[in-house]
């Protein structure tokens, strides 16, 4: 944000004034010696701020103090604290401000802004000090109502409160005693209860500058035109919401206008009669229109903000009449065409910001336009997000003020030229997924000394070094997915770069094993994270131990790791405490996983993201997990681990996702997991669990997928009342009973939301918000499997295919109307198809295959505009197949197996179609007798059993055979049902 750097200035520069002091011929009065070690008393000066304040010596000559010339008393206190750039910290003065300030009646000149006093009320008592002519409380840390004894102050010319988070004011009568008050700041304190009377009333006239920055102001305060001295006025991040009149609002001599994220969904037309505007923003509104022709006239700009807006169009040449623009910031708007040549008469630019448009043309005309006049001093070039296209030429090595160079996510193509080097004080560098080709050499980085960020990820790129070659940089991001190293191996000059916080070299195609002294690169000196990704490529081996003597020393340290999808192998490394994200996943590592739990179970584990799937892990997950009560995602799937779910699981108190589909785990599920009450994904599908479904679920899951195991018993009612679920996978069991209605209140399935409403599934794994993960899911959807990431939110699917569900699907199912996928085949059920089927409009697939369904197709079925998937085939269905554009396009398996006639099928419907019933007993049957099916049916079951029990007891091989006895069985159980 824009005011964050401007306070820093202004903390520094107050710092800066702290140093003046009065004459030191005149000492100060003993009194105010004595009131100033009083006030320091219960002050908090962990900083040494005022260590020069000692009970002896003249406080004219101490740190902040500033006396009058000729009498020695104290007439100024610059008090503000600052940020040291260099060590970096915070020096800042905390603790009370003492009353005793009352006794220096010559006090003209307070400043305590940039402390922190802890929440603590605003000191009343200043308004006492009926002398001062300046008082800036600003960013102190006060808190609550502000004084009304403030409007005592009636000499006061300058006074900031602002930045004082939580403060508020109940009125704001007190100002009509401050009339000669030129200087106002009241941001971030809450004016709601004094709305009305600034509507009513009028500011003190003599106003230079105004800022009631988020102040929860709805309406612009009344007579602001009539404040004929006013030059700046700042009412950015308020909630107008356009009610700013249109004309003549703004004061003529306006110099600096701040309107940003304030709700507008117009410019105000007045500001077109503001003639010396030097400063303009109106960023961060919904102003959807062109930009207006009259702007270009406002030749005195020098700042022209209107990013993260919606204007729309083309520039207009007459922007190249604001001659004096320094500051152009187009960013995020839908404006397009190409850029205007005439913008390289804008020969005061330093920053030129047009990234996240439509904008198109090619990337070298831009440059050219722009070394006019302006390559001498423009140092920031944002052009990334939009569709310029063409080379770089030679011609960028002319900028050499650039300190920060966008050109990410566009289609310029070609080599990247040499003259790159040239830019001596590039810091960022952003050419990340464009269409650039060719060699990157050690050349093209001879002179960048100050290259802190190297985005270049996505391109077709080959970066050619020396084995001994040592960059002239020290890099903090480095970001290479998809470019090729040559040589094929991680770079030895890496190990030049200290201040390394993420390193990207994902499919890359480096080759070889992990080297010891990665781990070693970076000091981690006042970081954060550090972020290490190499997935996607040829390293193989065995990994070292991840840690490092660095990551020690820094206790908020997080560490990052991706190695996924290479073709590492033997057993797991070891891992830091520092680490929070482990990618294993997609490698060839073998063994079981208690060395990697259950080792040094003295060390503390911050791990929350691990990701070990597809490898081929064997043996039990461990009993030890209680070690690891920070993870957060598990994903075990596609290994050979074997054995019960331990207990231990539940000690996974901030579990949200657990993967471990296809293995060869068993039993029951542990009774523990009910305590992961945060568990959100659970994937268990092909396995060997047993037992009923568990009743006692976490209400938190939105996704759950049993499928391929062996579970039994009823779909149990508790089920319903996971209403946040979306995904639920019962198929491929040994389930049996009806469908519940009750699935009806599956609310996620129930409700429709837009995709703005349905966010990702993701999970912070970064107590300080810089890590997400997001989930994905596989699925059978449509007839094939599925894999569903970013888009996870929006997807919802019941399936309870292959078990042994009989009866009718229930009625109450076509409540389900934002369900996307519905599969019920191969069960027992009977019955019509619902009547409401139509109901659920956002169907997109529908399998009600091999089952015992009767009776017509609902004619509602053509209301499912979605659909592209059907399958009705093996049913006892009957009647003509409703008309719709979507029913007819369907292939003819779709209704194989049934009695239907019409398109797409080739049989023609008779007028008057015979009788189900007529038709069975025409075709004769071998045996009539129903009790032979019965009879027929028990014998199997039982003999069945008998000799193929203790085969069944061997369970390598008992899930698949187990799904092909339940359809042998069904096959009988259809035919005693049919018959008897």
């Amino acid at each position: 944000m824009r005011v964050v750097p401007l306070l820093s200035f202004l903390c520094i520069a107050s710092i800066t004034l702290s140093l003046c002091n009065g004459n030191l011929n005149v000492p100060c009065q003993q009194n105010e010696r004595q009131t100033l070690l009083m006030f320091k008393k219960d002050l908090n000066d962990s900083s040494n701020l005022l260590s020069s304040w000692v009970a002896e010596g003249d406080c004219c000559t101490w740190t902040g103090v500033a006396c009058d010339n000729l009498t020695g008393h104290v007439r100024e206190l610059h008090l503000a604290g600052y940020y040291d750039e260099v060590t970096p910290e915070l020096h800042r003065l905390g603790g009370k401000v003492n009353p005793s300030l009352l006794n220096l009646k010559h006090l003209t000149y307070l400043d305590l802004s940039c402390n922190d006093f802890g929440g603590r009320q605003f000191p009343s008592f200043l308004g006492s000090l009926k002398g001062l002519r300046y008082l800036n409380l600003s960013h102190a840390g006060f808190n609550g109502t502000v004084p009304h004894q403030l409007g005592n102050l009636s000499s006061l010319r300058y006074l900031d409160l602002s930045w004082n988070f939580g403060s508020k004011v109940e009125n704001l009568e007190w100002l009509s005693g401050l009339s000669q008050l030129k200087h106002l700041g009241m941001g971030y304190i809450d004016l709601t209860r004094a709305s009305h009377w600034l509507q009513v009333n009028t500011l003190p006239s003599l106003l230079v500058e105004l800022h009631l920055f988020n102040c929860e102001l709805y309406h612009m305060p009344s007579g602001i035109a009539n404040l004929t001295s006013l030059k700046v006025l700042d009412l950015s991040s308020n909630n107008f919401n356009s009610t700013i009149p249109q004309v003549n609002t703004f004061p003529s001599l306006l110099v600096e206008l701040h309107l940003s994220t304030c709700k507008l969904y117009h410019m105000p037309s007045g500001i077109q009669n503001l003639t010396s505007l030097k400063v303009l923003d109106l960023s961060f509104n919904y102003v959807n229109s062109t930009i207006p022709q009259w702007l270009c006239s406002l030749n005195h700009l020098e700042s022209l903000r209107l990013s993260f807006n919606a204007f729309h169009g083309e520039i207009s040449s007459s922007l190249g009449n604001l001659t004096a623009l320094v500051d152009l910031s187009l960013r995020y708007n839908q404006l397009a065409g190409e850029i205007p040549n005439s913008l390289g008469n804008l020969c005061k630019l330093t920053y030129f910001g047009l990234s996240s448009n439509n904008f198109q043309g090619r990337v070298s005309e831009i440059f050219e336009s722009l070394s006019n006049c302006s390559f001498g001093q423009i140092d920031s070039l944002w052009l990334s997000d939009n569709n310029f296209s063409g080379h770089l030429s030679d011609q960028l090595g002319i900028f050499k003020n650039l300190r920060n160079l966008h050109l990410s996510n566009n289609s310029i193509s070609g080599p990247i030229p040499v003259s790159l080097g040239n830019l001596s004080l590039l810091e960022e560098l952003f050419i990340d997924h464009n269409s650039f080709e060719g060699v990157v050499s050690e050349v093209h980085f001879t002179n960048l000394t100050r290259l802190s960020t190297f985005f270049a990820n996505e391109n077709s790129l080959t970066l050619k070094t020396s084995p001994d070659w040592v960059p002239p940089f020290q890099l903090s991001i480095l970001r290479l997915s998809s470019w090729r190293l040559d040589p094929s191996r991680l770079p030895a000059w890496l190990q030049s770069q200290k201040q390394l916080r993420y390193l990207n070299m994902s499919s890359t195609g480096i080759s070889g094993t992990i080297p010891a002294w990665l781990w070693n690169i970076s000091s981690a000196e006042g970081g954060i994270q550090i972020i290490v990704d190499l997935s996607r490529n040829q390293l193989s081996g065995e990994v070292p131990n991840i840690a490092s003597t660095h990551w020690l020393d820094y206790s908020m340290l997080e560490v990052v790791i991706y190695l996924g999808s290479n073709q590492f192998k033997g057993s797991l490394p070891l891992v830091s405490s520092a680490v929070i994200t482990l990618d294993l996943s997609d490698s060839s590592f073998s063994g079981t996983l208690s060395h990697f739990f259950c080792d040094r179970s003295d060390v503390p584990r911050n791990l929350r993201v691990l990701l070990l799937d597809n490898n081929l892990l064997t043996g039990e997950i461990p009993d030890c997990l209680l070690d690891w009560p920070s993870l957060t995602v598990v994903n075990l799937e596609n290994n050979s681990l074997t054995g019960k779910i331990p207990s231990s699981i539940g000690d996974l108190l901030s579990l949200q996702s657990l993967h471990l589909r296809n293995n060869n785990l068993s039993g029951e599920l542990p009774v523990s997991l009910q305590n992961c009450r945060e568990l959100i994904f659970l994937d268990l599908r092909g396995n060997k669990f047993v037992g009923s479904i568990p009743i006692w679920l976490g209400q938190s899951l939105v996704v759950l997928i049993l499928r391929s195991n062996m579970f039994q018993g009823t779909i149990p009612d508790e089920l319903c009342s996971l209403t946040k679920l979306q995904i639920l996978d019962l198929a491929h069991n040994n389930l049996s009973g009806t469908i519940p209605r009750c699935f009806q209140k599956l609310s996620s399935m129930a409700t429709k939301f837009s995709s703005e409403e349905a966010l990702d599934i993701e999970f912070l794994i970064s107590p300080y918000g810089l890590s997400y993960y997001t989930e994905n899911a596989d699925f059978v959807a449509k007839g094939r499997e599925v894999k569903y990431s970013t888009v996870l939110r929006l997807v919802t699917s019941l399936d309870l295919s292959r078990n042994m569900l009989f009866g009718e699907i229930p009625e109450e199912l076509t409540n389900l109307i934002n369900l996307q996928t519905l599969n019920l085949s191969d069960n027992l059920l009977t019955g019509r198809i619902p009547s409401k089927i139509g109901d659920m409009g956002a169907l997109e697939s529908l399998d009600l295959s091999v089952n015992q369904l009767s009776g017509e197709i609902s004619p509602s079925i053509s209301n499912l505009t979605f659909l592209n998937y059907l399958n009705l085939s093996y049913n006892n269905l009957t009647g003509q197949i409703p008309k719709s554009t979507q029913l007819q396009s369907f292939d003819l398996f779709s209704y194989t197996g049934n009695k239907l006639c019409g398109p797409p099928l080739e049989e023609r419907c008779s007028e008057a179609m015979p009788p189900v019933g007529d038709e069975k007993h025409s075709e004769g049957h071998l045996l009539e007798d129903g009790g032979f099916y019965l009879s027929l049916g028990l014998g199997f079951a039982f003999g069945f059993w008998v000799v193929l029990g203790s085969l069944l007891s061997n369970v390598p091989w008992s899930n698949a055979f187990s799904q092909f006895q339940n359809r042998i069985v069904k096959k009988f159980y259809a035919a005693i049902v049919e018959h008897y």
